[in-house]
Protein backbone atom coordinates (compact mmCIF):
# COMPACT_ATOMS: atom_id res chain seq x y z
CA UNK A 1 0.00 0.00 0.00
CA UNK A 2 2.84 2.34 0.87
CA UNK A 3 4.54 1.53 -2.42
CA UNK A 4 1.32 2.30 -4.32
CA UNK A 5 1.12 5.68 -2.58
CA UNK A 6 4.72 6.41 -3.53
CA UNK A 7 4.06 5.60 -7.19
CA UNK A 8 0.91 7.70 -7.21
CA UNK A 9 2.75 10.64 -5.67
CA UNK A 10 5.55 10.46 -8.23
CA UNK A 11 3.48 9.58 -11.30
CA UNK A 12 3.40 13.20 -12.43
CA UNK A 13 7.09 13.78 -11.75
CA UNK A 14 9.17 14.45 -14.87
CA UNK A 15 11.91 12.13 -13.67
CA UNK A 16 9.35 9.36 -13.25
CA UNK A 17 7.92 9.97 -16.74
CA UNK A 18 11.42 9.78 -18.25
CA UNK A 19 12.66 6.90 -16.09
CA UNK A 20 13.72 4.70 -19.03
CA UNK A 21 16.35 7.33 -19.89
CA UNK A 22 18.46 6.19 -16.95
CA UNK A 23 19.66 3.41 -19.29
CA UNK A 24 22.61 4.75 -21.34
CA UNK A 25 21.79 2.79 -24.50
CA UNK A 26 18.18 3.92 -24.44
CA UNK A 27 19.26 7.56 -23.96
CA UNK A 28 21.40 7.33 -27.09
CA UNK A 29 18.56 5.73 -29.03
CA UNK A 30 16.05 8.30 -27.77
CA UNK A 31 18.18 11.26 -28.85
CA UNK A 32 19.23 9.79 -32.18
CA UNK A 33 15.70 8.77 -33.08
CA UNK A 34 14.36 12.16 -32.01
CA UNK A 35 16.49 13.95 -34.59
CA UNK A 36 16.00 11.37 -37.33
CA UNK A 37 12.22 11.22 -36.98
CA UNK A 38 11.85 14.97 -37.47
CA UNK A 39 13.48 14.53 -40.86
CA UNK A 40 11.33 11.49 -41.63
CA UNK A 41 8.11 13.39 -40.96
CA UNK A 42 9.32 16.27 -43.11
CA UNK A 43 9.92 13.85 -45.97
CA UNK A 44 6.57 12.11 -45.51
CA UNK A 45 4.65 15.36 -45.85
CA UNK A 46 6.87 16.61 -48.66
CA UNK A 47 6.29 13.43 -50.69
CA UNK A 48 2.52 13.68 -50.24
CA UNK A 49 2.49 17.34 -51.22
CA UNK A 50 4.78 16.80 -54.20
CA UNK A 51 2.71 13.90 -55.55
CA UNK A 52 -0.56 15.79 -55.22
CA UNK A 53 0.99 18.91 -56.75
CA UNK A 54 2.22 16.92 -59.75
CA UNK A 55 -0.88 14.77 -60.31
CA UNK A 56 -3.89 16.33 -58.54
CA UNK A 57 -4.96 12.69 -58.04
CA UNK A 58 -6.28 11.06 -54.87
CA UNK A 59 -5.64 7.64 -56.38
CA UNK A 60 -1.94 8.35 -57.05
CA UNK A 61 -1.60 9.56 -53.46
CA UNK A 62 -2.95 6.22 -52.31
CA UNK A 63 -0.68 4.38 -54.75
CA UNK A 64 2.46 6.09 -53.39
CA UNK A 65 1.40 5.30 -49.82
CA UNK A 66 0.76 1.70 -50.88
CA UNK A 67 4.22 1.43 -52.45
CA UNK A 68 5.95 2.68 -49.30
CA UNK A 69 4.22 0.25 -46.96
CA UNK A 70 3.16 -2.86 -48.90
CA UNK A 71 6.51 -4.71 -48.56
CA UNK A 72 5.97 -4.83 -44.78
CA UNK A 73 3.01 -7.13 -45.33
CA UNK A 74 5.16 -9.77 -47.02
CA UNK A 75 8.65 -9.33 -45.58
CA UNK A 76 8.09 -8.40 -41.92
CA UNK A 77 7.61 -12.02 -40.76
CA UNK A 78 11.07 -12.89 -42.11
CA UNK A 79 12.47 -9.75 -40.48
CA UNK A 80 10.94 -10.94 -37.21
CA UNK A 81 12.83 -14.22 -37.50
CA UNK A 82 16.06 -12.29 -38.14
CA UNK A 83 15.33 -10.09 -35.12
CA UNK A 84 15.19 -13.21 -32.95
CA UNK A 85 18.37 -14.61 -34.54
CA UNK A 86 20.84 -11.83 -35.35
CA UNK A 87 22.35 -8.77 -33.68
CA UNK A 88 19.57 -6.19 -33.93
CA UNK A 89 21.98 -3.27 -33.63
CA UNK A 90 23.85 -4.19 -36.82
CA UNK A 91 20.63 -4.76 -38.75
CA UNK A 92 19.45 -1.26 -37.79
CA UNK A 93 22.73 0.37 -38.81
CA UNK A 94 22.31 -1.12 -42.30
CA UNK A 95 18.63 -0.19 -42.66
CA UNK A 96 19.15 3.37 -41.43
CA UNK A 97 22.06 3.83 -43.83
CA UNK A 98 19.97 2.62 -46.77
CA UNK A 99 17.14 4.95 -45.74
CA UNK A 100 19.57 7.89 -45.84
CA UNK A 101 20.57 6.94 -49.40
CA UNK A 102 16.90 6.80 -50.44
CA UNK A 103 16.23 10.28 -49.02
CA UNK A 104 19.34 11.66 -50.74
CA UNK A 105 18.16 10.24 -54.09
CA UNK A 106 14.81 11.99 -53.65
CA UNK A 107 16.58 15.25 -52.84
CA UNK A 108 18.81 15.09 -55.93
CA UNK A 109 15.83 14.40 -58.19
CA UNK A 110 13.75 17.16 -56.62
CA UNK A 111 16.54 19.76 -56.92
CA UNK A 112 17.06 18.79 -60.54
CA UNK A 113 13.51 19.92 -61.32
CA UNK A 114 12.83 16.83 -63.43
CA UNK A 115 11.40 14.47 -60.82
CA UNK A 116 8.59 12.26 -62.12
CA UNK A 117 5.84 10.34 -60.38
CA UNK A 118 7.23 6.91 -61.38
CA UNK A 119 10.51 7.82 -59.69
CA UNK A 120 8.68 8.73 -56.50
CA UNK A 121 6.75 5.45 -56.61
CA UNK A 122 9.96 3.46 -57.17
CA UNK A 123 11.81 5.18 -54.32
CA UNK A 124 8.77 4.82 -52.06
CA UNK A 125 8.74 1.10 -52.84
CA UNK A 126 12.46 0.93 -52.01
CA UNK A 127 11.75 2.64 -48.68
CA UNK A 128 9.00 0.09 -48.10
CA UNK A 129 11.51 -2.77 -48.42
CA UNK A 130 13.87 -1.01 -46.01
CA UNK A 131 11.12 -0.39 -43.45
CA UNK A 132 9.91 -3.97 -43.73
CA UNK A 133 13.18 -5.06 -42.09
CA UNK A 134 13.78 -1.97 -39.97
CA UNK A 135 10.46 -1.69 -38.13
CA UNK A 136 10.12 -5.18 -36.56
CA UNK A 137 13.78 -5.16 -35.53
CA UNK A 138 13.46 -1.67 -34.04
CA UNK A 139 10.36 -2.70 -32.05
CA UNK A 140 12.08 -5.80 -30.62
CA UNK A 141 15.32 -3.82 -30.06
CA UNK A 142 13.79 -1.73 -27.27
CA UNK A 143 14.11 -4.50 -24.69
CA UNK A 144 17.86 -4.70 -25.45
CA UNK A 145 18.24 -1.04 -24.52
CA UNK A 146 16.72 -0.87 -21.03
CA UNK A 147 18.77 -2.07 -18.09
CA UNK A 148 15.72 -2.73 -15.90
CA UNK A 149 12.88 -4.81 -17.31
CA UNK A 150 10.31 -2.79 -15.39
CA UNK A 151 11.30 0.20 -17.55
CA UNK A 152 10.22 -1.54 -20.78
CA UNK A 153 6.67 -0.17 -20.72
CA UNK A 154 7.96 3.33 -20.11
CA UNK A 155 10.51 2.98 -22.93
CA UNK A 156 7.77 1.98 -25.40
CA UNK A 157 5.65 4.95 -24.30
CA UNK A 158 8.64 7.30 -24.64
CA UNK A 159 9.20 5.96 -28.14
CA UNK A 160 5.69 7.13 -28.94
CA UNK A 161 6.38 10.45 -27.23
CA UNK A 162 9.48 11.16 -29.30
CA UNK A 163 7.78 9.84 -32.46
CA UNK A 164 4.89 12.25 -32.08
CA UNK A 165 6.99 15.15 -30.86
CA UNK A 166 8.93 14.69 -34.08
CA UNK A 167 5.64 14.57 -36.00
CA UNK A 168 4.59 17.87 -34.44
CA UNK A 169 7.87 19.65 -35.20
CA UNK A 170 8.47 17.85 -38.49
CA UNK A 171 5.01 18.72 -39.83
CA UNK A 172 5.42 22.36 -38.83
CA UNK A 173 8.90 22.61 -40.36
CA UNK A 174 7.74 20.83 -43.51
CA UNK A 175 4.94 23.35 -43.97
CA UNK A 176 7.45 26.21 -43.72
CA UNK A 177 10.08 24.64 -46.00
CA UNK A 178 7.51 23.57 -48.59
CA UNK A 179 6.20 27.12 -48.81
CA UNK A 180 9.66 28.77 -48.90
CA UNK A 181 12.13 26.45 -50.65
CA UNK A 182 10.23 23.41 -51.91
CA UNK A 183 10.29 19.67 -51.35
CA UNK A 184 13.96 19.05 -52.15
CA UNK A 185 15.21 20.68 -48.95
CA UNK A 186 12.89 18.49 -46.85
CA UNK A 187 14.38 15.39 -48.48
CA UNK A 188 17.94 16.63 -47.97
CA UNK A 189 17.36 17.40 -44.29
CA UNK A 190 15.96 13.92 -43.81
CA UNK A 191 18.98 12.31 -45.48
CA UNK A 192 21.37 14.01 -43.04
CA UNK A 193 19.09 13.37 -40.03
CA UNK A 194 19.75 9.62 -40.30
CA UNK A 195 23.35 10.25 -39.26
CA UNK A 196 22.15 11.02 -35.73
CA UNK A 197 20.60 7.60 -35.17
CA UNK A 198 23.48 5.80 -36.92
CA UNK A 199 26.03 7.51 -34.65
CA UNK A 200 23.86 6.62 -31.63
CA UNK A 201 23.72 2.95 -32.66
CA UNK A 202 27.50 2.79 -33.16
CA UNK A 203 28.06 4.28 -29.69
CA UNK A 204 25.86 1.67 -27.95
CA UNK A 205 27.25 -1.28 -26.03
CA UNK A 206 24.74 -4.10 -26.40
CA UNK A 207 25.06 -7.49 -24.73
CA UNK A 208 24.41 -10.33 -27.18
CA UNK A 209 21.49 -12.47 -26.00
CA UNK A 210 22.69 -16.04 -25.57
CA UNK A 211 19.08 -17.30 -25.60
CA UNK A 212 18.62 -16.66 -29.31
CA UNK A 213 18.29 -19.90 -31.28
CA UNK A 214 19.90 -20.07 -34.72
CA UNK A 215 19.83 -23.74 -35.65
CA UNK A 216 16.19 -23.93 -36.76
CA UNK A 217 15.03 -23.44 -40.34
CA UNK A 218 13.68 -19.95 -41.04
CA UNK A 219 10.31 -21.24 -42.28
CA UNK A 220 10.00 -23.49 -39.23
CA UNK A 221 10.60 -20.54 -36.93
CA UNK A 222 8.11 -18.48 -38.93
CA UNK A 223 5.46 -21.18 -38.56
CA UNK A 224 6.23 -21.46 -34.86
CA UNK A 225 5.67 -17.72 -34.42
CA UNK A 226 2.41 -17.79 -36.40
CA UNK A 227 0.98 -20.67 -34.35
CA UNK A 228 2.00 -18.89 -31.14
CA UNK A 229 0.04 -15.78 -32.19
CA UNK A 230 -3.02 -17.77 -33.31
CA UNK A 231 -3.21 -19.81 -30.10
CA UNK A 232 -2.82 -16.82 -27.75
CA UNK A 233 -6.30 -15.17 -27.50
CA UNK A 234 -5.16 -11.77 -26.18
CA UNK A 235 -2.40 -11.40 -28.78
CA UNK A 236 -4.79 -12.53 -31.50
CA UNK A 237 -7.54 -10.05 -30.58
CA UNK A 238 -5.10 -7.15 -30.29
CA UNK A 239 -3.63 -7.87 -33.71
CA UNK A 240 -7.10 -8.17 -35.24
CA UNK A 241 -8.08 -4.71 -33.96
CA UNK A 242 -4.79 -3.16 -35.08
CA UNK A 243 -5.34 -4.68 -38.53
CA UNK A 244 -8.87 -3.29 -38.83
CA UNK A 245 -7.84 0.20 -37.66
CA UNK A 246 -4.87 0.17 -40.04
CA UNK A 247 -7.01 -0.80 -43.03
CA UNK A 248 -10.03 1.41 -42.37
CA UNK A 249 -8.85 4.25 -40.11
CA UNK A 250 -5.18 5.05 -40.66
CA UNK A 251 -5.55 5.96 -44.38
CA UNK A 252 -7.17 9.26 -43.36
CA UNK A 253 -3.62 10.66 -43.28
CA UNK A 254 -3.16 9.92 -46.99
CA UNK A 255 -6.15 12.14 -47.76
CA UNK A 256 -4.89 15.13 -45.76
CA UNK A 257 -3.43 17.01 -48.79
CA UNK A 258 -6.88 16.80 -50.42
CA UNK A 259 -8.60 18.01 -47.26
CA UNK A 260 -6.11 20.88 -46.96
CA UNK A 261 -6.45 22.02 -50.56
CA UNK A 262 -10.00 21.14 -51.61
CA UNK A 263 -12.09 20.95 -48.44
CA UNK A 264 -10.39 23.77 -46.51
CA UNK A 265 -9.16 25.80 -49.53
CA UNK A 266 -5.62 26.02 -48.11
CA UNK A 267 -2.05 25.33 -49.16
CA UNK A 268 1.09 23.62 -47.89
CA UNK A 269 0.98 25.58 -44.63
CA UNK A 270 -2.58 24.30 -44.04
CA UNK A 271 -1.37 20.72 -44.45
CA UNK A 272 1.38 21.43 -41.93
CA UNK A 273 -1.14 22.83 -39.44
CA UNK A 274 -3.43 19.80 -39.82
CA UNK A 275 -0.65 17.27 -39.35
CA UNK A 276 0.76 19.29 -36.48
CA UNK A 277 -2.64 19.30 -34.75
CA UNK A 278 -2.86 15.52 -35.06
CA UNK A 279 0.68 15.31 -33.72
CA UNK A 280 -0.27 17.44 -30.71
CA UNK A 281 -2.91 14.90 -29.70
CA UNK A 282 -0.49 12.07 -30.28
CA UNK A 283 2.08 13.85 -28.11
CA UNK A 284 -0.47 14.08 -25.30
CA UNK A 285 -1.07 10.34 -25.69
CA UNK A 286 2.64 9.65 -25.29
CA UNK A 287 2.80 11.70 -22.08
CA UNK A 288 -0.30 9.99 -20.72
CA UNK A 289 1.10 6.51 -21.37
CA UNK A 290 4.57 7.40 -20.06
CA UNK A 291 2.98 8.31 -16.71
CA UNK A 292 1.44 4.86 -16.33
CA UNK A 293 2.99 2.26 -14.08
CA UNK A 294 2.64 -1.32 -15.31
CA UNK A 295 0.29 -2.73 -17.93
CA UNK A 296 -2.81 -3.48 -15.85
CA UNK A 297 -5.93 -2.18 -17.59
CA UNK A 298 -4.28 -1.59 -20.98
CA UNK A 299 -6.85 -3.74 -22.75
CA UNK A 300 -9.60 -1.33 -21.61
CA UNK A 301 -7.52 1.65 -22.70
CA UNK A 302 -7.13 0.08 -26.17
CA UNK A 303 -10.92 -0.23 -26.40
CA UNK A 304 -11.69 3.36 -25.34
CA UNK A 305 -8.87 4.80 -27.46
CA UNK A 306 -10.20 3.07 -30.58
CA UNK A 307 -13.64 4.55 -29.88
CA UNK A 308 -12.15 8.03 -29.47
CA UNK A 309 -10.20 7.65 -32.71
CA UNK A 310 -13.24 6.53 -34.69
CA UNK A 311 -15.49 9.19 -33.18
CA UNK A 312 -12.91 11.88 -33.90
CA UNK A 313 -12.72 10.84 -37.55
CA UNK A 314 -16.52 10.92 -37.90
CA UNK A 315 -16.65 14.46 -36.48
CA UNK A 316 -13.67 15.60 -38.58
CA UNK A 317 -15.34 14.34 -41.77
CA UNK A 318 -18.11 16.93 -41.32
CA UNK A 319 -15.77 19.88 -40.67
CA UNK A 320 -15.42 22.58 -43.32
CA UNK A 321 -13.57 25.00 -41.05
CA UNK A 322 -9.83 25.02 -40.44
CA UNK A 323 -10.32 26.04 -36.82
CA UNK A 324 -12.80 23.26 -36.07
CA UNK A 325 -10.53 20.77 -37.83
CA UNK A 326 -7.61 21.91 -35.70
CA UNK A 327 -9.70 21.26 -32.59
CA UNK A 328 -10.81 17.78 -33.72
CA UNK A 329 -7.52 16.38 -35.03
CA UNK A 330 -5.79 16.29 -31.62
CA UNK A 331 -8.61 13.98 -30.52
CA UNK A 332 -7.96 11.76 -33.54
CA UNK A 333 -4.21 11.74 -32.90
CA UNK A 334 -4.69 10.97 -29.20
CA UNK A 335 -6.99 8.04 -29.86
CA UNK A 336 -4.87 6.59 -32.64
CA UNK A 337 -1.56 6.66 -30.77
CA UNK A 338 -3.01 5.56 -27.44
CA UNK A 339 -4.55 2.53 -29.13
CA UNK A 340 -1.45 1.62 -31.14
CA UNK A 341 1.13 2.15 -28.37
CA UNK A 342 -0.98 0.35 -25.77
CA UNK A 343 -1.31 -2.54 -28.22
CA UNK A 344 2.47 -2.52 -28.76
CA UNK A 345 3.16 -2.49 -25.02
CA UNK A 346 0.73 -5.28 -24.22
CA UNK A 347 2.03 -7.45 -27.06
CA UNK A 348 5.63 -7.12 -25.89
CA UNK A 349 4.60 -7.86 -22.31
CA UNK A 350 2.54 -10.93 -23.21
CA UNK A 351 5.10 -12.39 -25.64
CA UNK A 352 7.68 -14.97 -24.64
CA UNK A 353 11.19 -13.53 -24.91
CA UNK A 354 12.33 -15.97 -27.59
CA UNK A 355 9.30 -15.17 -29.75
CA UNK A 356 9.08 -11.41 -29.24
CA UNK A 357 10.71 -10.50 -32.55
CA UNK A 358 8.25 -12.67 -34.47
CA UNK A 359 5.23 -11.39 -32.54
CA UNK A 360 6.30 -7.81 -33.23
CA UNK A 361 6.74 -8.65 -36.90
CA UNK A 362 3.06 -9.63 -37.00
CA UNK A 363 2.29 -6.35 -35.23
CA UNK A 364 4.18 -4.51 -37.99
CA UNK A 365 2.17 -6.41 -40.60
CA UNK A 366 -1.05 -5.40 -38.85
CA UNK A 367 0.11 -1.81 -38.28
CA UNK A 368 2.14 -0.99 -41.39
CA UNK A 369 1.58 -3.91 -43.74
CA UNK A 370 -2.20 -3.55 -43.88
CA UNK A 371 -2.25 0.26 -44.08
CA UNK A 372 -1.16 0.41 -47.75
CA UNK A 373 -4.15 -1.66 -48.83
CA UNK A 374 -6.38 0.74 -46.94
CA UNK A 375 -4.54 3.69 -48.47
CA UNK A 376 -5.01 2.34 -51.98
CA UNK A 377 -8.70 1.71 -51.34
CA UNK A 378 -9.19 5.10 -49.65
CA UNK A 379 -7.49 6.90 -52.54
CA UNK A 380 -9.73 5.18 -55.08
CA UNK A 381 -12.86 5.72 -52.98
CA UNK A 382 -12.03 9.38 -52.38
CA UNK A 383 -11.69 9.87 -56.14
CA UNK A 384 -15.31 8.73 -56.50
CA UNK A 385 -17.13 10.00 -53.40
CA UNK A 386 -14.73 12.61 -51.99
CA UNK A 387 -12.25 12.73 -49.12
CA UNK A 388 -14.76 13.73 -46.44
CA UNK A 389 -17.15 10.86 -47.18
CA UNK A 390 -14.23 8.42 -47.22
CA UNK A 391 -13.04 9.66 -43.81
CA UNK A 392 -16.60 9.27 -42.47
CA UNK A 393 -16.64 5.61 -43.53
CA UNK A 394 -13.19 5.14 -41.96
CA UNK A 395 -14.43 6.48 -38.64
CA UNK A 396 -17.55 4.30 -38.60
CA UNK A 397 -15.52 1.17 -39.38
CA UNK A 398 -13.08 2.01 -36.57
CA UNK A 399 -15.94 2.39 -34.10
CA UNK A 400 -17.37 -0.97 -35.19
CA UNK A 401 -13.98 -2.63 -34.67
CA UNK A 402 -13.64 -1.09 -31.21
CA UNK A 403 -17.05 -2.42 -30.18
CA UNK A 404 -16.18 -5.90 -31.40
CA UNK A 405 -12.89 -5.77 -29.48
CA UNK A 406 -14.76 -4.58 -26.38
CA UNK A 407 -16.96 -7.68 -26.50
CA UNK A 408 -13.83 -9.81 -25.95
CA UNK A 409 -12.38 -7.90 -22.99
CA UNK A 410 -13.53 -10.46 -20.42
CA UNK A 411 -11.78 -13.29 -22.28
CA UNK A 412 -8.62 -11.17 -22.61
CA UNK A 413 -8.49 -10.29 -18.91
CA UNK A 414 -8.89 -13.96 -17.97
CA UNK A 415 -6.18 -15.03 -20.41
CA UNK A 416 -3.67 -12.29 -19.51
CA UNK A 417 -4.31 -11.85 -15.78
CA UNK A 418 -1.19 -13.62 -14.42
CA UNK A 419 1.02 -11.29 -16.49
CA UNK A 420 -0.84 -7.97 -16.43
CA UNK A 421 -2.13 -7.89 -12.86
CA UNK A 422 0.97 -6.03 -11.61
Amino acid sequence: MANGGFLSKNAGNLKFILRALRSRNYRLFFMGQGISLIGSWMQLLAVSWLVYRLTDSAFILGLVAFSSQAPSCFLSPFAGVLADRWNRKYILIVTQGLAAVQALALAILAFSGSIQVWQIVFLSLLMGFINAFDAPVRQAFVIDLVEKEEDLNNAIALNSLIFNSAKLFGASLAGIFLALVGEGMCFLINAFSFLAVIFALVAMKIKVDSRRVKDKHVLRELKEGFLYVVKHPSIRYILMLVTLISVTGMPYMVLMPIVAQKTLAGGAHTLGFLMGASGLGALAAGIYLARRQGVAGLERIIFYAALIFGGGLVAFSFSRSLYISLLLLPLVGFGMITQMVSSNTLLQTLSEHTKRGRVMSFYIIAFMGMTPFGSLFAGGLAAKIGASATILISGLCSIAGALLFGSRLRVMRKNSYPITKH
